[in-house]
């Protein structure tokens, strides 16, 4: 099981930091991934990172904006979204699987998912 949290209002240029905490199962293997879903228009894929490895992957209108993590301890995988503007208005989702290898951008790789978060960016 995911719970998503951490969404809110910001103002354009601003910060959030979304953290997604797993239950049942921990993130040492597998991937672990958030994806958004903007009014109108279908989830995309916004950043992965593979449990063993820590590799990270990001789509490009986020790369050097956000930045994703696995906090062990707490065993969440958390996204720290700076600069945000209009274009990341969206609800956000995490999601994970224990497949060892993955097409990490199609949604249809991970079978497990949290309920959405709304972010929002004010001008």
């Amino acid at each position: 099981q995911l719970q998503a949290s951490g969404g809110g209002l910001v103002q354009s240029g601003g910060a959030l930091r979304l953290s997604c905490a797993a239950s049942g199962f921990t993130l040492d293997d597998g991937y672990m991934a958030w994806f958004r879903q903007a009014p109108g228009k279908e989830r995309e894929p916004v950043s992965c990172i593979s449990g063993r490895r820590r590799t990270t992957y990001y789509t490009e209108t986020v790369k050097g904006r956000f930045v994703i993590s696995i906090d062990a301890v707490k065993n969440t995988v958390d996204l720290q979204m700076n600069n945000l503007n209009a274009e990341d208005v969206a609800v956000y989702y995490c999601a994970a699987t224990r497949s060892s290898k993955i097409l990490w951008g199609m949604s249809q790789e991970y079978e497990y998912w949290g309920q959405g978060t709304q972010v929002t960016v004010s001008s």
